[in-house]
């Protein structure tokens, strides 16, 4: 359908999901598989379908979308760390030889971004935390810039790693955290 509608298609960028935290004993099975069909089989029935439609018709791009909790594991977000890593691991395989096919395929890996997402979150822990929802921004304190990344900061990265300024980059993830996984 989206050739139809669009005509020829370049790129496929991968974002999707937010894999609840908690640790090994606090995400039941349940929880998790449905977590990881949207994100994980998610992403890998996508880029299943939609490479060898880029390569035929040319070649293109599949960027994903990760999640730092895949490079900087996280013992209380064990479904996400464990997920983004299997997609870290699924962009690393596909574009190790994706030039041969005309194809790159990405993977980008934000820190914590300015969304509503995230403000969602930290006003709950604010509240549970703190007693009071509106200190959410406190949690800002320690982070690269003392905030999350700005969605425009992502989109950037995106943008340039999807053009054909970057043809000479595949099977790679960047990291787009401030430095936080180095700390």
């Amino acid at each position: 359908a989206a050739i139809r509608t669009f005509g020829k298609l370049t790129i496929l960028v991968n974002n999707a999901g937010a894999i609840p935290a908690g640790d090994i004993q606090a995400i039941d099975e349940k929880t998790w598989r449905e977590a990881w069909d949207l994100k994980v089989f998610g992403y890998i029935n996508m880029t299943r379908r939609f490479y060898p439609l880029l390569k035929n018709s040319g070649g293109g791009v599949i960027l994903n979308i990760i999640g730092l909790a895949g490079v900087r594991v996280d013992p209380k977000y064990v479904a996400g760390s464990a997920g983004n890593a299997s997609i870290i691991g699924l962009t690393n395989a596909m574009g190790a030889h994706a030039l041969e096919d005309g194809m790159r395929v990405l993977g980008i890996c934000p820190g914590p971004v300015q969304t509503e997402r995230i403000t969602t979150i930290l006003k709950t822990r604010a509240k549970d935390e703190k007693g009071d929802e509106s200190r959410w921004q406190d949690y800002f304190a320690g982070m690269p810039l003392n905030r999350p990344a700005l969605v425009e900061e992502v989109a950037d990265v995106t943008t340039f790693l999807c053009s054909d300024r970057s043809s000479w980059l595949t099977g790679i993830t960047i990291n787009v955290d401030g430095g936080a996984a180095n700390r």
